[in-house]
């Protein structure tokens, strides 16, 4: 209506067919003349058509910065008037938490500077609104207020006041119909739960109404009947009776169960160039002919499939699983029909994110690079084996589609902080003033080497150490490392210093194991001893060590600190009697099992086994101080590090005294439950069990166990890990901690 006014205003005041002499504008307080002359598009020299003019009204009008234009004509002299719209020069958000204030700026969509607009701020009220609710908030009140900001009221001063409504609380979920199923099967699948007791605390159910899950919700309860094998069954749309007098309401689904299918017979229909074994493929499958029928496992059983054959270059392959049902007797019969795309080469190997680590250092842990045909196992193996580097804190493969015969890929790294300058300074019982200070990084200047320098003082002991390790020389399959060291004990009873080196050479045997040789020479001496440790078998003076270690590792984990999946576990042989004046063999070895259940339970539980076993043999001329023990953080947490086993050495006319003994035979594991706890910093929740035991003749000479739990946290300076420990058999004798804390190890 507004234009109409201002087109028909326009051709009373126009001469047409006059050339244009000059344009002026009249009103203009924010723009410039030049730039809303451009904004019209009419210029001097034009001959005014009627058109043109409109034309020029209707380009302001679209800018959005005025409210009035008509344009006046004098002998050729054009004289545009304009209204210009009120700038905004402040705005305010009021009522708004601070978790939701950068959202709502993004939806407000206004900023000072821009102009005032009564449709756009219409806008605003029905987009929070929508915002509140999408968040389970009911019946929000929006009101902008406006003020002058100056006198002639060109700028305004808006504030958006937003009072957020009530969220409306879930206190029933019917299942009409449902006989086979309750509440309780269908409650972990479904966004929309009733309200549960104290559902205030965390971990409970609050049974807020969550409106955008409502239509997904009927699918999540049918997927829970297909996954017990009811084929047949039928969910209504929910029905909701919202009570807005005290914001509470009652979810209603309509079901007709049907019965439960059995599973008759397993088939895969494959193109003859896949050359697939599908007895084989059949037998790796989790869904069984004689099971009951499992949509979960069926979908399982899909990506089982699709990696096989993507494992044969089809990148890209659709599985249709062919269900026919037989209604009478109540089974059913699968095929899965294999329909697959082009085989696809991969093209380029793209990385990004890595601002410190070497192109080469990542390169060289890809299984999948340009040229190869593609492979869904070589893919998700780099991936891993980059993980296991702990170089990042995250790591993503994507693929995107060339054409119908290539693939490039991109690997996006999020490096973590893998270097360190640490200094410690604090208080403990035993050990008294404790200084600590260290540089270290896995991954040195980005070249992959590994370095580290540390110094530790206490009342007891002061230690150092300098090292340094290549795992890839020359981008080769071999590794070489050594260090530098020397410790200072000042015990209650007898003084011990060691000072050595070490240097190890390894190399690749596969993509998860690791062969390697170590040579170690160390000087020891212990000094003061009594009576009582010299009865225990420790020996006054020096003595040489001189051993080589041959080693072998594997590891096929998904990641370095927070492995989900996978095996760590290795063997060693020390043989020290290679010179020096101690010889003994020592065998041990190390198995530790993760293995998360999200998939299972659709919650990131992390279920850990670890488990570590020594043997020694051959000690003719090996100190107690070398022998096997347990306790500590690496063993049996809540016993001291190195405590377990003691014995009661008693002398005549002496007394009696407990002596850390040693054991030439030892075993000790545990079991862990890792769980989220504050997921946006990474900190979980641990529980466990340890259990070891040790002696010289017999495995159970010395039986320790504890329990207790923690937490796990991703700190910027690296894996910080506390527990809090209830050492569960200790005798008066053991030293025992009830909290202890390490930073820096995998968990």
């Amino acid at each position: 209506m507004k234009k109409t006014i201002f087109l028909l205003a326009a051709s009373m005041n126009l001469v047409l067919g006059v050339e244009i002499k000059s344009i002026k504008f009249e009103g203009l307080k924010q723009i410039s003349p030049l730039v809303a002359q451009n904004m019209s598009g009419l210029k001097i020299g034009d001959t005014i058509t009627g058109q043109n003019t409109d034309k020029a009204i209707i380009n302001l009008f679209n800018q959005g910065y005025f409210d009035d234009i008509y344009i006046a004509e004098n002998s050729g002299n054009i004289t545009i008037h304009v209204k210009e719209k009120p700038i905004i020069s402040k705005l305010d958000i009021e009522g708004v938490v601070s978790n939701d204030r950068t959202a709502m700026e993004e939806i407000i969509g206004l900023r000072p500077g821009q102009a005032y607009d009564a449709v756009a701020l219409k806008r605003v009220k029905e987009r929070v609104k929508q915002f509140y609710e999408v968040k389970g908030y009911f019946d929000t009140v929006v009101e902008i207020d406006q003020e002058p900001a100056n006198e002639d009221g060109s700028s305004l001063h808006l504030s958006v006041i937003v009072n957020r409504g009530e969220n409306i609380i879930i206190n029933k979920v019917n299942l009409i119909g449902a006989d086979k199923l309750d509440y309780g099967d269908i409650e972990p699948s479904v966004a929309n739960k009733e309200r549960e007791f104290m559902g205030w605390m965390w971990g409970f159910n609050d049974g807020k109404l969550k409106t955008p899950e409502l239509p997904n919700d009927p699918a999540r309860i049918k997927d829970e009947y297909m996954k017990r094998g009811y084929l047949d069954a039928k969910v209504s749309n929910p029905y909701l009776n919202a009570y807005l007098n005290n914001y509470t309401a009652e979810l209603t689904y309509y079901i007709s169960e049907g019965d439960k299918y059995k599973v008759t017979d397993i088939s895969i229909e494959a193109p003859d160039e896949l050359e697939l074994d599908t007895t084989k493929v059949i037998k790796e499958l989790k869904l069984e002919a004689g099971d009951t029928m499992n949509s979960e496992w069926l979908r399982r059983d899909m990506e089982v499939i699709k990696n096989i054959v993507a494992d044969k270059g089809y990148a890209y392959v659709d599985i249709n699983p062919q269900l026919s049902p037989n209604k009478d007797d109540k089974t059913v019969a699968i095929n899965y029909v294999v329909i697959p795309k082009k085989q696809i080469y991969v093209r380029n190997v793209t990385i990004s994110g890595n601002e410190k680590t070497a192109d080469k250092v990542i390169r060289r842990e890809m299984y999948l690079t340009e040229g190869q045909l593609y492979n869904r196992t070589d893919l998700v193996d780099s991936r891993n084996a980059l993980r296991r580097t702990g170089y990042f804190d995250d790591v993503e493969v994507t693929e995107t589609r060339v054409n119908d015969n290539e693939i490039d890929l991109n690997v996006a790294v999020k490096e973590a902080p893998t270097g360190s300058i640490t200094g410690g300074i604090g208080y403990g019982s035993g050990d008294g003033l404790l200084l600590s200070a260290a540089v270290s990084d896995k991954n040195v200047f980005g070249s992959g080497m590994k370095g580290h320098i540390s110094v530790d003082k206490s009342d007891d002991q002061l230690s150092g150490s300098i090292g340094v390790t290549n795992p890839r020389v020359f981008d080769s399959e071999y590794s070489l490392g050594g260090q530098i060291y020397a410790r200072d004990w000042d015990w209650d009873d007898y003084e011990e210093n060691a000072y050595g080196f070490d240097i190890t050479l390894g190399r690749k045997l596969g993509r998860y194991t690791i062969a390697s040789l170590t040579y170690q020479i160390e000087q020891s001496e212990i000094k003061g001893l009594d009576q009582f440790y010299a009865a225990a078998g420790y020996q006054n003076g020096k003595n040489i060590k001189s051993s080589v270690i041959p080693a072998i590792r594997f590891n096929n984990t998904d990641d370095y600190y927070i492995p989900r999946s996978g095996i760590i576990a290795g063997a060693s042989l020390e043989y020290a009697g290679v010179g020096g004046d101690i010889e003994y063999t020592k065998a041990m070895a190390n198995f530790d099992w993760y293995y998360g259940l999200k998939d299972i339970i659709g919650w990131d539980l992390i279920f850990r086994y670890k488990a570590d076993v020594g043997y020694i043999f051959d000690d003719k001329e090996m100190p107690v101080n070398r022998k096997l023990f347990l306790g500590g953080m690496k063993s049996v947490r809540g016993f001291d590090s190195r405590s377990i086993p003691k014995k009661q050495i008693c002398l005549p006319n002496k007394g009696c005294k407990y002596i850390e003994i040693g054991g030439k035979k030892s075993f000790n594991n545990s079991v862990e439950l890792s769980m989220p706890l504050i997921e946006r910093i990474k900190m979980r929740l641990v529980t466990f069990f340890d259990y070891g035991t040790i002696g010289d003749d017999s495995w159970n000479e010395a039986k320790r166990y504890s329990a207790g739990a923690g937490i796990e946290w991703m700190t910027p300076i690296g894996p910080l890990q506390l527990f809090w420990v209830n050492p569960l058999n200790d005798e008066p004798y053991d030293d025992t901690s009830s909290i202890e804390f390490t930073i820096g190890h995998r968990f």
